[in-house]
C-alpha cells in the first residue's frame, strides 16, 4: 500500500508542476500579447504619418501610397531574420533577444521623427520609417516563431505543457492585435485633432521603450518554449527552409495566399485623398472607422476560435475573398453616389464600412497561419512564417505599385477623382480572380509533419 507521506509528496508535485505551468503560461501570453498588442497599436502613429505627408509635406496620392507601399520594404527580408533567429543564439537565447532589438528599433525610429524639425525631407522620413519598419519586421518574426512552436498538437511521446488545442495561440495573439488596433485607431482619431503628428511619434516612441525594458527582463528559460538543436548555423537553416518549401502543400498554399494580395490594386492612398480632401471627412470618424475595422478583427478572432477551426480552411478562406470583392463593389456603389440617394451620408458609410474593408483584407491570415504551423517542419518555424510574411510583404508592395498604375490609367488625381468609380470595379474584378486557383489551399485539417531530413 501507499503511505500517506508518499500520497501528500504526489500531491505537493502535482501542485508544483501546476503552478509552474501557470507560471510560464502567463510569462507567455505576457511577452506574446504585449508584443502583438504593441503590433497592432501601429495604426496610430501611422495615422498621423498620413496626415503629416498630406497637410505638413503636401505630397499627392499617389507619392503617399508609394511611400506607404515601399515602407514595407524591410519586410521582405524576413526570411533571413528568421534564419538568423532560428540558428543565431545571443546568451543562450534565439527568440526574445530578437524582439528586443526590434522594440529598440523602432523606438530609435519614431522618438528621432519626434527630434526632427517640422520641414523634414520626404527622403529623411522615408529613411526613418524603413528603420521602424525593419525592427518592426524582427519583432513580428520572432513572435510569429514563439506561436508557430507553441501553436504545434502536442506529440504523444512528449511531456509538455501545452494543453490547448492547435489555434488557440494563434487565436489569442490576433485579439491582442486586434485590441491594440483598436486602441490605436481610435485614441489615434481622438489624438490627431489635439495634438501634433510630432507628439504622437513621440508616444508611441514611449511605448515602444516600455516594451523594451519589460523585453529585456523576461528570460527565454521561463517561457519553456519546444527544444529545437541550437546553434546549427545559418547553412543548414536555410537548407532545411528550402527542403520545406519544395513540399507541395506548402509551396502551393503560400504561392496562392502571396497572390491573392499582389494582383488586387490598392487603392489606399487614394481612398484616403478622397475621403479627406474631396468629402471632407473628419479625422476622428476615419478613426472611428478604423476602430469598427479593428472591432470586426477582434470578433474574427473570436468566431474563428470558437466555430470555425474545424471548417475547411480552402472553404473559409475562399469565402473572405469573395466578401472582400463584395465590400469592393459596395466602395464602386459609395463613390457613385448610389448610397447617397438611399439617404445613406457619406460619414456614415466611411465610419461603418470603410475600416471594415482594411482590415477584412487580413481575415485570411488567420486561418492560413493555422494550417501552416500545421504544416511546418519543427525546428525551423521561425524560418517558414519569415517566408510567408515575407512573401506578404511583398505581394503588398506590388498590390501599392499596381494601385498606383492603375489609378495613373484612369487619371485619378489629388483634384480629379472621377476615375475612381471604374478603378474600384477593376479592383473588384481582380480580388475575384484567385478565386479559380482555390484548389492550391489544403481543405481539410493537416496533420503535423516531421523535421526534413538532411541531404
Amino acid at each position: 500500500m501507499v503511505s500517506s507521506e508518499t500520497i501528500r509528496e504526489r500531491g505537493r508535485r502535482k501542485r508544483d508542476g501546476d503552478s509552474g505551468c501557470n507560471e510560464t503560461d502567463g510569462m507567455r501570453k505576457l511577452l506574446l500579447g504585449l508584443g502583438f498588442l504593441v503590433q497592432g497599436f501601429r495604426c496610430f502613429p501611422w495615422m498621423a504619418v498620413n496626415f503629416f505627408l498630406k497637410d505638413g509635406l503636401k505630397v499627392d496620392p499617389s507619392t503617399l501610397q508609394i511611400l506607404q507601399s515601399s515602407a514595407n520594404l524591410p519586410m521582405v527580408a524576413k526570411p533571413f531574420y528568421g534564419i538568423l533567429s532560428d540558428s543565431f543564439y545571443i546568451f543562450g537565447q534565439h527568440r526574445v533577444p530578437y524582439i528586443a532589438i526590434g522594440a529598440f528599433l523602432q523606438a530609435v525610429s519614431w522618438i528621432s521623427i519626434f527630434l526632427s524639425p517640422s520641414n523634414i525631407s520626404f527622403f529623411t522620413i522615408t529613411l526613418y520609417l524603413l528603420l521602424g519598419n525593419l525592427g518592426a519586421s524582427i519583432v513580428e518574426v520572432a513572435n510569429d516563431a514563439m506561436v508557430a512552436e507553441l501553436g504545434k498538437p502536442p506529440s504523444s511521446s512528449s511531456k509538455n505543457n501545452q494543453r490547448s488545442s492547435s489555434g488557440q495561440l494563434q487565436s489569442f495573439v490576433w485579439i491582442a492585435s486586434s485590441v491594440g488596433g483598436v486602441l490605436g485607431n481610435l485614441a489615434g482619431g481622438i489624438a490627431i485633432d489635439r495634438f501634433p503628428p510630432q507628439v504622437m511619434f513621440l508616444m508611441f516612441g514611449i511605448m515602444l521603450s516600455i516594451q523594451f525594458l519589460v523585453t529585456i527582463f523576461i528570460h527565454e528559460s521561463s517561457l519553456d518554449l519546444p527544444k529545437s538543436p541550437a546553434n546549427q548555423g545559418i547553412k543548414k537553416q536555410l537548407s532545411e527552409l528550402l527542403v520545406a518549401l519544395r513540399k507541395p502543400e506548402i509551396y502551393y498554399s503560400v504561392t496562392w495566399f502571396a497572390a491573392s494580395y499582389a494582383m488586387i490594386p490598392a487603392l489606399t492612398g487614394t481612398m484616403f485623398y478622397y475621403q479627406t480632401q474631396h468629402l471632407g471627412i473628419e479625422s476622428s470618424v476615419l478613426g472611428i472607422s478604423k476602430v469598427f475595422g479593428q472591432a470586426g478583427m477582434l470578433l474574427w478572432g473570436i468566431i474563428y476560435n470558437k466555430n470555425l477551426k474545424s471548417m475547411s480552411p480552402r472553404k473559409l478562406i475562399s469565402a473572405i475573398q469573395a466578401t472582400m470583392a463584395v465590400f469592393m463593389f459596395s466602395d464602386f456603389l459609395f463613390v457613385k453616389g448610389v448610397y447617397r440617394t438611399l439617404g445613406v451620408s457619406d460619414t456614415l458609410y466611411v465610419m461603418l464600412f470603410s475600416g471594415l474593408l482594411e482590415v477584412l483584407y487580413f481575415f485570411k491570415i488567420l486561418p492560413f497561419s493555422v494550417v501552416m504551423a500545421q504544416l511546418c517542419p519543427p525546428g525551423c518555424e521561425g524560418s517558414v512564417f519569415a517566408f510567408i510574411m515575407s512573401a506578404l510583404a511583398l505581394a503588398i508592395i506590388i498590390s501599392g505599385y499596381f494601385g498606383v498604375a492603375l489609378s495613373s490609367f484612369v487619371q485619378v488625381t489629388g483634384n480629379d477623382f472621377s476615375g475612381l468609380r471604374h478603378a474600384l470595379l477593376i479592383q473588384a474584378v481582380c480580388t475575384l480572380l484567385p478565386l479559380y486557383w482555390s484548389s492550391c489551399i489544403p481543405d481539410g485539417v493537416v496533420k503535423p509533419k516531421t523535421k526534413p531530413k538532411e541531404g
